[in-house]
C-alpha cells in the first residue's frame, strides 16, 4: 500500500507505474501484465481516475520539431506578496501558452517558470510581452538551458515495504 492511501494495494501500484510508463497500454495487455481479468483493470483503472490518482493523459510531443527547442527558467521576485498580487500573478501565468510551467517557491523568489522558445531571440520577445506584463513582477533572472540531461514525468512509486534509496 502506498504511504498516503490504505485505499490502494500492490495492483493498484502496479497498474499506475505500468501507466505512466506508457498511457497508451491496451486494456488487455495491461490485464495481462497485473494477472488480472480486462474487466476488472478497467474497473480498477476508472476507480484510479474518479480517485484523481490519474489526472490525465498526454502525448509527449518534441520541441524541436515544434520550433521550441529553446528551454529557458526564470526566477520571478514579485513586488509584493499579498494574496491578491499573487492571485493575479497566478491567474496571469495560466492564460499564457509560453509558460509552460510556473512554480510558486520559497526562497530568494516568488516563482519559477518553464518557459520554450524557438530561440533566444523568440525568448527575448516572451519576456518583453508576457512575463514582464505579468502582473507585480519587480525582478527577474533567466537561466537558459545549455543541455537537458533528464527530464520526466513518472513518479517512483513506493510500496509501503520499500524505502527510498539514498
Amino acid at each position: 500500500m502506498a504511504d498516503g492511501d490504505a485505499s490502494l494495494d500492490r495492483i493498484d501500484l502496479k497498474i499506475l507505474d505500468l501507466l505512466q510508463k506508457d498511457g497508451r497500454i491496451s486494456n488487455t495487455k495491461l490485464a495481462e501484465a497485473v494477472s488480472l481479468s480486462p474487466t476488472a483493470v478497467l474497473a480498477r483503472v476508472q476507480r484510479l481516475v474518479a480517485d484523481s490518482y490519474i489526472l490525465g493523459y498526454y502525448a509527449h510531443l518534441n520541441p524541436e520539431k515544434l520550433n521550441a527547442g529553446f528551454l529557458v527558467f526564470v526566477e520571478i521576485l514579485l513586488d509584493k506578496t499579498t494574496p491578491n498580487v499573487l492571485d493575479e500573478f497566478v491567474e496571469a501565468a495560466r492564460n499564457y501558452p509560453e509558460v509552460i510551467e510556473c512554480h510558486m517557491i520559497s526562497g530568494g523568489f516568488d516563482f519559477l517558470v518553464k518557459v520554450r522558445s524557438k530561440d533566444m531571440d523568440d525568448f527575448r520577445r516572451i519576456a518583453g510581452n508576457v512575463i514582464w506584463k505579468l502582473p507585480g513582477v519587480k525582478e527577474t533572472r533567466s537561466y537558459p538551458v545549455m543541455q537537458m540531461v533528464k527530464e520526466g514525468q513518472q513518479i517512483k512509486i513506493l510500496t509501503k515495504t520499500e524505502k527510498p534509496k539514498r
